[in-house]
């Protein structure tokens, strides 16, 4: 009869009887397995049973079987690295699920369009290459949790984008996100009907508090990305001496970034366009330290914070934004970028990626977001080609 289980040294196991067999002697794998997980000497040396004995140990050995599997296949799905199994369970995760897995990358869209376009396909599928061992999140405004499950058939660029392994699309509810933070109060007593900027401010203060909650990487959906970011607390300098907002990282908890949403709180105009953005971002920054310029590609650092140089994110200004749209004789490399910022705001004639025109956004397309070129871009150019019968 066994008596206890005891562990001799590391990574080896050893079993004691009261009697039946020498002290001390080894006994063959399979026995000290099945002893082990269901408590009972091994058949090879008990008495023989009956039929209905041995069909009832081998019944219980395959649920004990089935019960580990069940729960190694649990613990993959909360796995951070291990993706390959998540299109089944996609479905079933909600955001927290996801957002405490950690390090996740970021996305949101706070108009109510339910199609995601081009240039936020690419965003988005870009960003799932590159950060392959990420959750890559996209909170949408006009998702509501009873239209969720219509999508992967209702639009092109959500069946893609669901069917990338890392990829979570899920309703963005504010009230929910602004909760245990500085943000509650102003959005409880904000009318965003009489908001100027609405759209910008609600994004500005999304981004924030879900960075703050649950920490990981904040992207613009018009951010292509092209190589991994390596610093885990940053900014991004639009220019010397100014930050943007539109891409930016920090740790859960993280002291910077509350004081942003007690700062967005405390100095709050909705009138004044990126008042909330990177004015804030800026204002804040230098509260902590004293901003220069920048010489040549190096970042600075300020506070343990990152303040990575222009060059990561935008090798192209601002005024410069349609050279995106424009051919080039020698595309750049971009050998000292991280990402690339479209400046979709600035893109008010509302410029797209058309197959075949060979611009330097069709080249980024093609090289980081495949996908969405193929089914998006010249799908949609062989379906706005005349039929035969149309002719």
């Amino acid at each position: 009869m066994l008596q206890k289980v005891w562990v001799s040294s590391p990574g080896s196991w050893a079993l004691q009887e009261s009697n039946g067999h020498h002290r001390g002697k080894k006994r063959c794998w399979k026995c000290r397995f099945v002893r082990t997980i269901i408590q009972h000497p091994c058949w090879r040396h008990a008495p023989k049973r009956s039929r209905r004995e041995r069909m009832l140990r081998k019944i219980q050995i395959c649920l004990c079987f089935c019960f580990v599997s069940g729960l190694l296949y649990e613990i993959s799905l909360l796995s951070s690295s291990v993706f390959s199994y998540l299109p089944v369970a996609q479905h079933y995760l909600t955001p927290e699920q996801v957002l405490n897995l950690g390090k996740s990358i970021i996305f949101l869209e706070t108009t109510e369009r339910l199609e995601p376009p081009p240039l936020v396909s690419c965003s988005v599928e870009s960003a799932a290459r590159i950060y392959q061992d990420r959750p890559i999140i996209l909170f949408m405004r006009g998702l509501t949790n009873e239209t969720a499950l219509d999508m992967n058939t209702s639009y092109a660029a959500f069946s893609l984008l669901s069917s990338m392994k890392n990829v979570f699309i899920f309703p963005l509810q504010m009230e929910t996100v602004f909760q245990e933070t500085p943000l509650l109060q102003w959005y409880n007593q904000v009318v965003p009907e009489q908001e100027k900027n609405w759209v910008h401010v609600s994004s500005d203060a999304s981004r924030l508090a879900l960075i703050w909650k649950y920490g990981g990487i904040y992207m613009d959906t018009d951010v292509i990305s092209i190589r991994p970011i390596p610093q885990r607390s940053f900014l991004a300098a639009q220019k010397s001496r100014f930050s943007s907002n539109g891409i930016f990282g920090f740790p859960a908890r993280h002291k910077f970034v509350w004081d942003c949403m007690e700062n967005f709180v405390l100095k709050y105009n909705g009138n004044i366009w990126g008042n909330q953005g990177p004015f804030l971002m800026t204002r804040m920054l230098k509260t902590l330290c004293n901003l220069t310029d920048f010489q040549g590609t190096e970042d600075h650092s300020c506070q343990n914070i990152s303040f990575l140089n222009p060059q990561r994110f935008y090798p192209i200004p601002y005024p410069a934004w349609g050279r995106y749209y424009q051919v080039w004789d020698k595309s750049p490399s971009f050998n000292h970028s991280y990402a690339l910022h479209l400046w979709n705001f600035m893109n008010r004639n509302r410029k797209v990626v058309e197959a075949g025109s060979n611009t330097l956004a069709e080249k980024l397309y093609k090289t980081y977001c495949p996908t969405t070129y193929e089914d998006l871009i010249q799908n949609a150019k062989h379906r706005d080609l005349p039929s035969p019968e149309d002719t």
